[in-house]
C-alpha cells in the first residue's frame, strides 16, 4: 500500500471514529486529507467516488466496523461512521519493553505529520457544525523523547534526500561537517542512530542522533539515491557500537509473581519475606533505570545508589508530565 493511501486511510478512520453522527461522502471529501476534488467536475468527482469505494472496501477487509446509515429520517443520502464499541480493543497488558515500543510508535506518528493532518480534519468537522468527540483518538502524548534531528533525518531517509549536518564525537572538541545519504533511522540500546553513505569518506557510516549539532540541512532532491537492497540497519549499528559490556551490578527487590521480564534476565534470584532479590548486570545506569522505571511499584532498587536515584528522577518526570497534561485546558469545540 502506498504511503499516501495509508495516510488517507488512517485519517479516514480518525474522522469516522471522532464523529457522533453519520457523515456523508461529501462531508468526508471536504474533511479528510487525500479526498480533495472539484465536485462540479464530473471526471474529478467520479475519480473521488472510485477512490472512496476502494477505501471503504479496504477498511472492511481490515476488520474495521464501518456502519452505513442516516443522521435523521429526512436525510436522503447515506452516511458513514465507525462503531466505536466494536472497534475498541480490550485492555492489553504490556511488558515495559513492549510499552516503550508502543510509545515510540506514537511518537513516530506525531513526527510523521499524520497527527497534524488529522487534527486539521477534525477542526473542519467542528467548523461545519458536526459534533466531534474530543477524546476519541487524539491528545495522547507518550512520555518518550527523541533527539531534535530525528524528524529531519527520518523524513530525509524516507524521501531519499541527501543531507548535511555538524557532528561531534567524544574524542574531538569541535564538531565536523558530514554529508550523508541516509538509508534509515534505527534504535539500538535506547539510542537513535542514522545509517547511510558518507559522501566524503565514500563508506557506510552510523551517526548517533544525540551527537548531531544544530539543524539537519537538505542538500538534494527527493529520489537522488537508492539505498542498498535489503539493508540491515541494526546490524550496521551493532557492528559500529561494539559488544555490550555489562560490568555494572544492581540489586532490586521485586514483588512476588511480578516483573517477569526482569526475572528472565536476572543473574540470581533469592526469595525473601519482603519479595525476591534479583541481581542484574547492566552496561549503562541510565538504560537500566529506564527499564526499571517501567515496572513502577513492582520493583525497588536496593543498590547501587546511582541507579536508585536515576529511577526516582525518571518517575518524578513521568508524574510531572502527567500532572501537566491533566491540567491543560481542553480545546474549545
Amino acid at each position: 500500500m502506498s504511503r499516501n493511501r495509508t495516510e488517507r486511510l488512517v485519517n479516514l478512520v480518525i474522522c469516522l471514529l471522532s464523529t457522533r453522527r453519520f457523515l456523508t461522502a461529501a462531508q468526508i471529501a471536504a474533511t479528510v486529507p487525500g479526498y480533495e476534488h472539484d465536485p462540479t467536475d464530473g471526471r474529478d468527482h467520479e475519480a473521488f467516488q472510485r477512490k472512496f469505494e476502494r477505501d471503504k472496501a479496504e477498511l472492511r477487509e481490515l476488520g474495521v466496523p464501518l456502519e452505513t446509515g442516516t443522521a435523521s429520517a429526512f436525510d436522503s443520502e447515506p452516511g458513514y461512521r465507525i462503531a466505536r464499541r466494536e472497534y475498541a480493543l480490550p485492555d492489553i497488558p504490556l511488558e515495559p519493553q513492549e510499552a516503550a515500543a508502543v510509545g515510540i510508535a506514537a511518537r513516530l506518528w506525531q513526527h510523521a505529520g499524520l497527527a497534524a493532518a488529522a487534527s486539521s480534519g477534525l477542526a473542519k468537522l467542528r467548523a461545519a457544525g458536526v459534533d466531534v468527540d474530543p477524546h476519541a483518538t487524539l491528545g495522547v502524548e507518550p512520555v518518550v523523547t527523541v533527539d531534535p534531528a530525528f524528524a529531519a533525518l527520518t523524513a530525509a531517509a524516507r524521501d531519499r534526500r541527501p543531507v548535511s549536518f555538524d557532528y561531534r564525537v567524544p574524542s574531538g572538541d569541535a564538531p565536523t561537517h558530514r554529508r550523508v545519504q541516509p538509508w534509515g533511522v534505527a534504535c539500538w540500546r535506547g539510542r537513535w542512530y542514522v545509517v547511510g553513505h558518507d559522501r566524503d569518506r565514500q563508506a557506510t557510516r552510523c551517526f548517533r542522533l544525540s551527537r548531531v549539532v544544530g539543524p539537519v540541512r537538505l542538500t538534494g532532491r527527493p529520489g537522488d539515491y537508492s539505498p542498498p537492497a535489503d539493508v540491515d540497519l541494526l546490524s550496521h549499528v551493532a557492528r559500529w557500537s561494539g559488544p555490550v559490556e555489562r560490568t555494572g551490578l544492581a540489586t532490586v527487590l521485586a514483588r512476588p509473581g511480578r516483573a517477569a521480564g526482569l526475572r528472565r534476565s536476572a543473574q540470581d534470584c533469592v526469595t525473601g519475606p519482603d519479595g525476591d532479590r534479583l541481581t542484574l548486570r547492566y552496561a549503562e545506569a541510565e538504560g537500566l533505570a529506564a527499564q526499571l522505571a517501567g515496572y513502577g511499584a513492582d520493583v525497588r532498587v536496593l543498590d547501587p545508589p546511582e541507579v536508585r536515584e536515576l529511577v526516582i528522577q525518571r518517575l518524578k518526570e513521568i508524574v510531572a508530565a502527567h500532572e501537566a497534561a491533566a491540567h491543560e485546558p481542553e480545546a474549545p469545540a
